[in-house]
């Protein structure tokens, strides 16, 4: 699995979430990540989360880490165990600088009753996709959150590589664990 960490401002508004993003945009083929920083902005026309639609919720955040994962298989159950386990990536590695003040919900991280993360998992025609957005900061957003800049994490997208160093490398052990075991009856 491959990843890359724009450093370039890139703004998210759904449409980023389709398949063969990494592909068409980077270069990256195959199972990938990217990880980029810019706004959030998803209005009703590109959500996915149909709760978040007919509650006529809109996601708002004018700074946010964001990470888009695809993977070529068509198992969504599988992709959502994925996406919990990214959340669960992102919580060890801030609590390797010191940040232990969070919960994760499923598939959130939240401070108290703050949310730091948005999330979502959906198929497309060749693949499944995860998008993650962690705040950096939680001016004007539409609900209580929290940001990265409130958990004191400066280097914003070094820490988005460590989170994709470390997910890329839980997928890959877990493809090889399946290569270790013989089958029995």
């Amino acid at each position: 699995m491959k990843y890359i960490v724009l450093h370039e401002p890139l703004n998210y508004d759904g449409s980023q979430l389709q398949s063969l993003f990494s592909y068409k945009n980077f270069g990256l083929m195959g199972d990938s990540m990217s990880i980029f920083r810019g706004t959030c902005r998803v209005e009703q026309n590109e959500m996915v989360d149909i709760e978040d639609v007919l509650a006529q919720d809109w996601i708002y955040s004018e700074d946010m880490l964001h990470f888009i994962v695809e993977h070529f298989e068509m198992d969504l159950e599988k992709t959502i165990i994925r996406q919990r386990l990214l959340i669960a990536t992102i919580k060890e590695e801030l609590e390797k600088l010191g940040v232990t003040t969070l919960r994760r919900s499923g598939d959130d991280l939240y401070e108290e009753d703050k949310k730091l993360s948005v999330s979502i998992s959906t198929l497309s025609p060749v693949s499944t996709l995860i998008h993650c957005g962690l705040n950096v900061s939680n001016k004007n957003t539409p609900i209580p959150t929290t940001g990265l800049e409130d958990l004191r994490i400066q280097d914003v997208l070094s820490f988005g590589e460590s989170v994709a160093k470390h997910y890329c490398a839980e997928v890959t052990s877990m493809r090889l664990a399946r290569c270790k075991v013989r089958g029995v009856q």
